[in-house]
């Protein structure tokens, strides 16, 4: 798996910011789904040139969604996805991130 295929990309929420203005600054990431911590902490290392602390690693479950058509109703659900939360280093922090 390549470097640049397992970060997907970068997850930017209200809660997602609030997380960087901690001490201890976090971002948080969309993977591919056969990524693991250790892949994904080395490509944060060696894409955005900072020295990542830990990485958590979590399943966003997939949503309900109605949709209304000509005929009636029709369900079925969005798609769940990975979520990598990378903890860096006290004094780091990744340049693409603060123009957002």
């Amino acid at each position: 798996m390549k470097l640049e295929s397992i970060l997907i990309e970068p997850v930017v929420t209200e809660k997602t910011n609030a997380m960087k203005e901690d001490k201890r600054i976090k971002y948080a990431f969309r993977v591919m789904p056969e990524a693991n911590k250790f892949q994904v902490m080395d490509a944060v290392r060696k894409l955005f040139n900072v020295k990542p602390v830990s990485c958590n690693i979590a399943w966003v479950k997939s949503k309900k969604k109605t949709s209304r058509t000509k005929s009636g109703f029709r369900e079925g659900e969005r798609a769940g996805w990975k979520k990598a939360i990378v903890t860096l280093s006290p004094g780091e922090k990744i340049d693409i991130f603060e123009g957002v």
